[in-house]
This record gives C-alpha cells, structure tokens and sequence, in this order.
C-alpha cells in the first residue's frame, strides 16, 4: 500500500502494511494521525496512542471493549490526567489534593461596579495618595491596586479582600451588590 492510504486497500498486497510508512509488518493498530484513521506500524503511531491493538486488523475501536463514540471523551480526559500528573510532578507529592483540597471561595472576587477603575483611582487621588503608600497602608502588593485601577482586577486574579479593603480605606463603593 503506498504512502498515505486512506486505507482502501489498493495496490495489491495483503493490505498488512503502515498507511503512513509502507512498512510491511502484522503489527499494525488504529491512531488518529493529523485527523485521519489509518492503521500504522508502532514507528508511526503518535506517541501514547495505545488505540487498537496489534495484530492489525481491529477496527472495532479502542480495544477495550468500549465503543468509539465516546473518543473524543476519552481523549480530554487522558489530557486532563496527563496534566494532573505533571502538576504532580512539580509538586512533588500528588497527594496535596487530599491534605490541602480546593477552596475556589477563599477570596473570591466579587461582582464589581461599571468603571469601578476610574472609580478607585480618581479616590486615591483625591485622598493625596501614591499608589505605592495606598498598597503599604493596605498591606496589599501595588500589582493588584494597579489592576484595580486599570479595570482588569479579574484577569489579574486580585481577591475580593483587596477590594473591600479599598472600598473601606477610601469610602468608594466598587462591589455591584
């Protein structure tokens, strides 16, 4: 079979060949190269792709009993948990996710008033403050006060204290309620 088969079968052997490759061989599994479905030699299939198993002629799907429906699925989730486990790795002791858990309610940042950039800045100053005494009065990094002041408290991460503690220290109200 030549070079980039769709895997119809021409060419006049036994069809027992890498769709990629060419390479003759009866180890052949199914890997989704470049969005297509071939059958390719273990030289040519993408690395981790454990799709089908050897013997080439498995085109019923993953090979372990499930459908290929769910695929796409499976797929995310195998990213997902090639993530965690380098997440892992840098921690260094995967259990952390069961000592330290998620709290996603910690500081959260609330729901804030439309210009409340403009807002912020325009109190600071009316106060006579530089924003670098403001962040030291508050004991919070000049960063977030920054990002406050440049409407982009989200994207920044700044929490919901650094906020209240704005509205308290300059008597501005920025939280939407």
């Amino acid at each position: 079979m030549a070079k980039y088969s769709t895997g119809s079968g021409g060419g006049g052997d036994a069809g027992d060949a890498c769709e990629l490759c060419g390479k003759e061989t009866g180890d052949l599994r199914r890997a989704n190269v470049a969005g297509a479905d071939l059958l390719v030699c273990g030289s040519c299939a993408p690395h981790g792709d454990q799709r089908g198993g050897g013997g080439g002629r498995d085109r019923s799907g993953s090979g372990d009993g499930s459908d290929d429906s769910g695929f796409e699925g499976n797929r995310k989730k195998r990213a997902a948990q090639r993530a965690a486990k380098m997440y892992d790795k840098q921690k260094g002791d995967p259990t952390h996710w069961e000592k330290e858990g998620t709290n996603y309610e910690k500081d959260r940042l609330p729901y804030l008033v439309s210009g409340y950039g403009d807002i912020a800045e325009e109190a600071r100053q009316a106060e006579g403050l530089q924003l670098e005494e403001l962040a030291t009065e508050l004991d919070v990094d000049e960063a977030d006060l920054l990002a406050v002041e440049q409407g982009r408290a989200s994207r920044a991460g700044v929490g919901g204290s650094v906020i209240r503690a704005l509205e308290n220290r300059l008597d501005v109200r920025l939280i939407d309620e």
